[in-house]
């Protein structure tokens, strides 16, 4: 399966339009959860390097042909282009640092391999809490620099723009120090993952048109209940949920990121009954398209006033 039939979210899918063209961006893993949902199907970003630092809950992540099971406090690092895919716990929260490689400027030479300098970096997923010693303490300052990174975006004082970009060039380096202790993670069985793959293309292509798991399963030439179960291995999460989570995650795009009505969003997705539409919104999300929209435009109101917006559960 080629890269191109996996999905390339650039800064447009996961912030906003308004930040189309930003070299940094940070959002608290709760926010963003409550805009994109807690299931992220197979994708990339060619542009990005992108830190997931989760503090409460599992995760489950697919790093290329890599899978990784963790409770948190973790954190992962997948650079530009990398193909990844993860799920976290309903109610966890963190820190989510979007980053071109340019914005991280030169590294002096010390021996450090760094993306400014165009080197090429490994994906990083490690524990937190099996490090010690001299990583333990490396991880406190990552842990403390990434609540400074929340705070300063969320206070907008003079020099924000530098201080952002200090404090992830800071995040880089601890994550490079610890970048030894990475967990090696043995690839699952090579035809469970080209099946995931083949399934996570096909969704891309299809979700839209509310294909059936019947109808997946005769085009991967499998089973239901093989695809019931290769989805499980690979997300914890059946095929039917994992679809869902992606109609939701671009219905939640569509209502923030665009001025359609909830109607129009709805036959976009592929609903012809706005009703319909409506309820299957209801029973995802606990709460109806219009009332997200208002709640969500009023959270991103404030935070663009500097107002720093806690993160609902519920929200994911």
């Amino acid at each position: 399966m080629s890269r191109q039939a996996i999905p390339n979210l650039d800064l447009s899918h996961i912030a906003g339009p308004d930040h189309a063209d930003a070299d940094l961006h940070y959002e608290a893993l709760g926010t963003l959860a409550s805009q994109l949902g807690r299931s992220m199907a197979m994708h990339r970003h060619d542009q990005f390097f992108q830190v997931h630092y989760v503090l409460n809950g599992m995760v489950r992540v697919q790093l290329e042909d890599r899978l990784y099971r963790l409770q948190a406090p973790m954190v992962f690092l997948t650079p530009p282009a990398f193909l990844h895919a993860f799920v976290t716990d309903d109610d966890a929260d963190g820190h989510v640092l979007t980053v071109r490689p340019r914005s991280l400027g030169p590294m002096p030479r010390d021996g450090m391999a760094w993306p400014g300098d165009g080197a090429q970096i490994a994906p990083v997923c490690l524990p937190i809490e099996a490090l010690e010693g001299e990583y333990a303490a490396e991880a406190h300052c990552m842990d403390l620099l990434f609540g400074l990174l929340r705070r300063e975006h969320a206070e907008r004082r003079p020099g924000q723009a530098q201080s952002l970009t200090l404090l992830a060039r800071l995040i880089f380096i601890s994550l490079l120090r610890l970048s030894s202790e990475a967990l090696a993670s043995p690839p699952p069985c090579r035809e469970e993952l080209q099946l995931f793959q083949q399934f996570s293309a096909l969704m891309e292509a299809h979700f839209r048109e509310h294909w059936t798991l019947p109808r997946y399963a005769a085009d991967l030439a499998i089973g239901e209940q093989r695809l019931n179960e290769v989805c499980r291995r690979m997300t914890g999460k059946p095929p039917k949920r994992l679809i869902n989570d992606r109609l939701m995650q671009e219905a939640r795009r569509l209502l923030l990121y665009t001025g359609q009505a909830v109607s129009q969003v709805g036959y976009e997705l592929g609903f012809d009954d706005p009703a319909y539409f409506g309820r299957f919104f209801l029973r995802q999300a606990g709460e109806s398209p219009g009332i997200y929209r208002a709640r969500m435009a009023g959270a991103l109101e404030r935070q663009a006033a500097g107002q720093d917006v806690p993160a609902r559960a519920q929200d994911a």
